[in-house]
């Protein structure tokens, strides 16, 4: 059965914990490259990574854009939202259809 974990820092992520999920605290990009490697090479379908994590990550979270599995989705951290996370959805979204259907192409 597959597995979803959450990755960031431990404010971010504590909550998720009351649902289930499965979480990861971490304070530093290098740790983080670490858990997505370790989580996508065994059970993990999903993995949510906050946005500042995943911009120190970028190089690993790349690694598994065009993978099946797993998906990694860009979530807020305690600061707030970048806008990272949107945009990853929009890029998505794009590869898989050919076209900016959720935007139409307006920044």
């Amino acid at each position: 059965m597959y597995k979803i974990g959450v990755i960031g820092d431990p404010v971010s992520v504590l909550s998720f914990k009351a649902v289930g999920l499965d979480v990861f605290p971490c304070e530093d990009g290098a740790e983080a490259k670490k858990l997505i490697r370790r989580l996508a090479e065994s059970e993990y379908a999903i993995l949510y990574v906050t946005e500042d994590l995943a911009d120190e990550a970028a190089s690993e979270i790349e690694r598994y854009s065009d993978s099946r599995l797993p998906a990694i989705i860009l979530i807020p951290s305690k600061e707030g939202a970048s806008g990272n996370g949107l945009m990853n959805v929009r890029k998505a979204v794009e590869r898989a259809v050919g076209a900016d259907i959720l935007f139409g192409g307006e920044e």
